[in-house]
C-alpha cells in the first residue's frame, strides 16, 4: 500500500448507456443507477463525468494480504493454497449485517492506496509464491474494469484468480467477467425476496448469477450464507434455500453456513448458536447437498472434506490449514471415487 491520496481515476467504465441530458444509466449491476453530471453510483465506485461513465477507483486497492485460500471460504479449490487478495471501497448491496462495513459502507478514497498496475498485482502474487489472486474484503463485481485487467494479467502469468461476491450483476456483464475467474464463492444473503429487499437487492438476481456461473461458465462455485437468527434461519427458509441449491446448481456445490457475530446496524442481534449451525448442515444433507461446511465457529463438526462415495476422510481441516493425505489428483484414496473441485497434484 502506498500513502494515500484524493486522486480519482478517468478510466472508462464498461456497461452504460446514455438516458438524456447528460444522464446516463449504469448497466453493471441490477440497481441500475440513474446518474446525472458528477454524481456516483450506490457502489461509490463509478461517476457520471462529463456524460461518460469512469471507474474512479481503478487500480486502488484498501489492502492487500496473503491469505489461506480457505479464508474465502474456498474449500475445494486448490486446498492448502495461498491466495494475494486484494480489496478496494463499495458495494452494490446495503446489507445492515455488513462484517465488513467501514470499507464496504463507509469507506472513501483517503482508504484506498496510489493506483498499482495489474501487471504489478501479477507479480506480486508470483513472488509471494500465491497460487491464486483473490478480489475480496470488498464487492469485486463495482471495481469490473481493474478486476477484469488483473485477471489477464494473472491469466498470462499463470496465476489463478477468485472472486468473492454477492453475485449481484447483470448477465451481460457476468458473461464478461466470469471467463476470466477460475472461482468464486458467492454469498447468497437468504432465500426470500423480503430479506433481499432490506440488504437492497433482489433475491432473483442472485439466484440467476449462480445458475450462469454455474452452468454457463467455467468458474469453480461455491456458495456461502450467513445465518443471523431470527432472519434468514428458519427451517422454511434452510429447506428451501437447500432444495434450490441441490435441484438448480447440483448437490455437487459446496454450501458454507457461517455464523453471524454482532456488527454494523446488528449489534443488538446475538450471535448464531452452534445449534442453529448444526441444524443447517443437518437440513442441507437431508437435500442432499453432499459437501456442507460450518465457519466462523470453534465447532470441529462440519470442517473436513469426506468422499461422497464410501464417506473416508479426504482433507482434514484444523483452523484455515488443510491437509489432504485422503486425496489424489483429485481422487479419494480409498475408493477411487472422484471429489468434485479443483485440485493440483
Amino acid at each position: 500500500m502506498t500513502e494515500a491520496t484524493d486522486h480519482y481515476s478517468t478510466h472508462p467504465a464498461r456497461h452504460w448507456s446514455a438516458v438524456e441530458a447528460g444522464r446516463l444509466r449504469c448497466r453493471l449491476c441490477p440497481r441500475g443507477c440513474v446518474l446525472g453530471d458528477g454524481q456516483v453510483g450506490a457502489c461509490l465506485n463509478r461517476r457520471n463525468v462529463a456524460s461518460r461513465l469512469v471507474a474512479e477507483t481503478y487500480g486502488r486497492t484498501s489492502g492487500v494480504a496473503v491469505d489461506p485460500i480457505e479464508k474465502k471460504p474456498l474449500y475445494h479449490f486448490l486446498p492448502g493454497a495461498s491466495v494475494l487478495s486484494l480489496g478496494g471501497i463499495g458495494c452494490n448491496l446495503t446489507c445492515g449485517f455488513c462484517q465488513n462495513w467501514r470499507l464496504s459502507a463507509e469507506g472513501s478514497v483517503r482508504d484506498l492506496g496510489d493506483e498499482t498496475s495489474p501487471a504489478a498485482v501479477a507479480r506480486a502474487a508470483r513472488r509471494y509464491g500465491c497460487a491464486g489472486v483473490a478480489f475480496t474484503y470488498n464487492e469485486p463485481t463495482i471495481s469490473l474494469e481493474y478486476v477484469i485487467d488483473v485477471a489477464d494479467a494473472c491469466r498470462a502469468a499463470g496465476v489463478r484468480t477468485v472472486a468473492v461476491t454477492n453475485g449481484y450483476i447483470t448477465h451481460q456483464a457476468a458473461e464478461e467477467l466470469y471467463p476470466r475467474i477460475d472461482a468464486a464463492n458467492v454469498d447468497l444473503k437468504g432465500f426470500t425476496p423480503g430479506f433481499y429487499a432490506a440488504c437492497g437487492g433482489k433475491l432473483d438476481a442472485v439466484l440467476d448469477a449462480l445458475l450462469f456461473i454455474r452452468h454457463a461458465s467455467a468458474t469453480w462455485l461455491e456458495v456461502t450464507t450467513l445465518l443471523i437468527p431470527g432472519q434468514n434461519d428458519s427451517d422454511a427458509e434452510l429447506r428451501a434455500l437447500t432444495a434450490w441449491v441441490t435441484e438448480r446448481l447440483g448437490p455437487d456445490v459446496p454450501l458454507h453456513f457461517s455464523a453471524f457475530h454482532p456488527a454494523y446496524r446488528f449489534m443488538d442481534t446475538p450471535p448464531t448458536p452452534n445449534s442453529t449451525l448444526l441444524r443447517a448442515r443437518r437440513l442441507s444433507h437431508e437435500a442432499v447437498v453432499r459437501h456442507v461446511y460450518l465457519g466462523n465457529t470453534r465447532l470441529t463438526e462440519g470442517s473436513d472434506t469426506h468422499c461422497a462415495g464410501c464417506g473416508a476422510l479426504l482433507i482434514r481441516r484444523r483452523g484455515y490449514r488443510a491437509d489432504t493425505a485422503g486425496l489424489s489428483r483429485g481422487r479419494c484414496n480409498a475408493c477411487g471415487a472422484a471429489c468434485p473441485g479443483i485440485f493440483e497434484a
